[in-house]
């Protein structure tokens, strides 16, 4: 694949609790500079840069971020705020300990209401695949299917660890029809990038991607 066409797919992500304006603005210069898929940013930031881009790139925020254990109308609340302020695609994070405690309805129901909230934007579903047992990543597909969310998402970023092939394979091959994969966290190459769409990613999230692309237009290489 060509770089560009991997860069299409990327949400260029910054999402640390240290993030200021001035590396937020950056991360949108960069998106809208290699157009990428959206820019991937705290709440807290929305308004800000979707004033700020003006319509040119998809601003994407993040809900029930990175733990997933707020309580659902908190959730909902968050997601109707980051509507309003502009966000184009919600990243929410399903409450593993309910999933844990095999309760299958309510994060159906959880995910039916922050997919309504969106109102017709798109909404990924975060299951934090370094957590679960391959049975739990099955599980999930089944409800974010059942659910109507358009994306299944592999992680935060923020636990033991981000994507792999295998969840990325597995998820794939048990999401319904018309449900996208999202693979994020570790992707810290193009060699990588293309490997996860090829095991079945349709939506990268990662900032590395755009360093290199930056270091190569530098001239001092992948580094």
């Amino acid at each position: 694949m060509k770089k560009e066409d991997i860069l299409k797919l990327v949400d260029h992500t910054l999402l640390v609790q240290e993030a200021t304006w001035d590396e937020i603005r950056q991360i949108l210069d960069d998106a809208m500079k290699y157009e990428t898929a959206s820019a991937c940013i705290p709440a807290s930031y929305v308004k800000q840069a979707a004033e700020y881009v003006e319509g040119k790139l998809p601003i994407c925020t993040v809900i029930g971020f990175p733990n997933g254990y707020s309580a659902t109308a908190v959730k909902v609340f968050e997601t109707k705020d980051a509507v309003a302020n502009g966000a184009e695609e919600i990243d929410m994070v399903i409450n593993i300990g309910h999933l844990k405690d095999r309760r299958y309805q309510e994060i159906e129901d959880e995910i039916r209401q922050i997919h309504e909230a969106c109102g017709g934007r798109i909404l990924k579903v975060i299951i934090e695949t370094c957590l679960l047992t391959d049975e739990e990543k099955i599980k999930m597909c089944g409800i974010v299917t059942d659910a109507g969310a358009e994306f299944i998402k592999t992680s935060t970023g923020f636990s033991t660890a981000g994507a792999t092939l295998g969840d990325v394979k597995l998820m794939r091959e048990h999401v319904g029809k018309g449900v996208k994969v999202k693979a994020a966290g570790g992707i810290s190459s193009f060699d990588d990038a293309e490997e996860f769409v090829k095991a079945g990613a349709d939506r990268l999230g990662t900032s590395r991607l755009i360093k290199i692309m930056k270091n190569t237009d530098r001239g001092t290489g992948d580094r």
